[in-house]
């Protein structure tokens, strides 16, 4: 009970700030920052697998939400709100770095199905045993549509519904993008076996139920 008590305080204590920050109040907005920062920064350097560029992306993140926070109209969580904007920046940076873009429009013929979970040895390396620079490495091979997804859902946390919002595309196409990202993933520890060494899990085995 304590820590559902907590969890609304701190909710209500959030839609305070925001609604703070939104008339003007330059101190509620560094109060969000303080609250948000390290995990929009985790975001951007998942993405980006680059840490000056993380955060360069973290500061332009913020500079957006202070200049659209007044468009916040608490029809989501504020920090989903808040990492679709992130999103957005780094997929804007990453467009004019001229890398692969993958549209999460794209007709995809397999999303009307169930993914399959169809973990073999490599998955259960992937999703348990890859140490941090590994994971690092693989999530820089994939190109920024499926990382953006595959780090939302697998490293975030946030279910598919959540993804789609922030993503501004279907359950089905985060489903989909999610699967064909682990594949690649699958396919590059295959690539590198020699290169791989144990370490601590990054992402539990038991990855978050699909929704």
């Amino acid at each position: 009970m304590s820590q559902e008590k907590t969890a609304a305080s701190k909710a209500a204590s959030e839609t305070q700030l925001v609604a703070r920050a939104q008339h003007g109040d330059e101190e509620a907005f560094a109060a969000l920052f303080e609250m948000h920062k390290r995990r929009v920064y985790s975001l951007c350097l998942r993405m980006t697998g680059n840490t000056a560029e993380a955060e360069d992306l973290t500061q332009e993140a913020f500079l957006q939400l202070f200049r659209k926070i007044s468009t916040f109209r608490g029809e989501s969580a504020f920090s989903t709100w808040l990492h679709r904007l992130a999103v957005n920046v780094v997929l804007m940076h990453l467009r004019k770095k001229g890398l692969q873009q993958v549209s999460l429009d794209e007709v995809d013929s397999s999303q009307d199905e169930p993914v399959k979970r169809d973990y073999g040895d490599h998955d259960r390396r992937l999703m348990g045993s890859i140490d941090r620079i590994n994971l690092s490495q693989a999530i820089a091979e994939l190109p920024p549509g499926y990382r953006a997804v595959f780090v939302l859902h697998d490293i975030e946390g946030y279910e598919h519904n959540e993804i789609a919002e922030i993503m501004n595309c279907s359950v089905g196409n985060s489903k989909s993008q999610l699967h064909k990202a682990r594949m690649k993933l699958r396919d590059w520890l295959r690539q590198n076996e020699g290169l791989m060494t144990p370490g601590e899990p990054v992402v539990s085995d038991q990855a978050p139920t699909e929704r």
